[in-house]
């Protein structure tokens, strides 16, 4: 197995509580970093504005993607292009499609034409990739993100779905394919191994990489320790 050092695909934190951002920008392996509505919800945030400018502020030099959250197109630009202004390290993120099941691709296109740099998200499909290519034509910077996680969770192997759709995005040169919601470690050495360009992962995710290359036997050592701690805390009896 490569070491950490070794990993050639680009680490970007997926989050939006503060303290845990500001955690992951000081690690310098991060490259970036990726957020969403329902994460800005989770973390009780209720002023998106105020919170993407105070973050924008504190990690002005790596990209940070901000999604819209409308649901009609027209509206979606406007947010979009909003969003673009606070930053140069910002990223639109726009769903392949909304709640409707009508594709974006013609938005991806319109804001593409503006200049505007993306990150479209919640793709399940290499035809969705491809679809999504044909509207990324001369991008200033893009990103495709296939969610591999939520692939595999249905029973299909990621990693060549991830192969296939490599092929269309390697076309254009400003555009990267992005591993979205990796279920454990290992997708980070899955991704890297089909060059895939970056993979977004939680914190916890991230603080895992401290076991990589770690002593298989001394692992199991350790797993034994903490249930007969566990279990001496606890007090059980027979």
């Amino acid at each position: 197995m490569k070491k950490v050092s070794d990993l050639k695909i680009k680490i970007f934190a997926d989050g939006a509580d503060r303290g845990g951002m500001l955690e992951m920008y000081k690690k310098p392996f991060v490259s970036g970093f990726t957020t969403n509505p329902t994460l800005m919800n989770k973390a009780g945030i209720t002023d998106y504005r105020s919170f993407a400018k105070e973050m924008l502020s504190l990690i002005p030099d790596r990209p940070i993607s901000f999604e819209v959250f409308a649901d009609d197109f027209p509206e979606m630009k406007r947010q979009a292009l909003e969003i673009a202004s606070w930053g140069k390290n910002v990223y639109v993120k726009i769903p392949v499609m909304n709640t409707k099941r009508e594709p974006a691709y013609d938005l991806i296109a319109q804001l593409t034409a503006q200049g505007v740099k993306l990150n479209v998200t919640a793709v399940m499909t290499v035809k969705q990739t491809e679809l999504i290519m044909g509207s990324l034509k001369n991008t200033s910077g893009a990103y495709v993100s296939i969610f591999a996680g939520r692939v595999a969770d249905t029973g299909v192997d990621p990693v060549p779905h991830m192969k296939e759709a490599l092929k269309f995005v390697v076309k254009e040169p400003r555009a990267e394919l992005l591993w979205a919601s990796p279920r454990e470690l290992l997708n980070i050495f899955q991704a890297d191994e089909i060059g895939c360009h970056i993979i977004t992962v939680t914190n916890d995710i991230i603080k895992k990489l401290d076991t990589v290359g770690k002593d298989l036997d001394e692992f199991s050592l350790d797993t034994v320790k903490m249930f007969y701690a566990d279990a001496t805390s606890a007090g059980f009896k027979l």
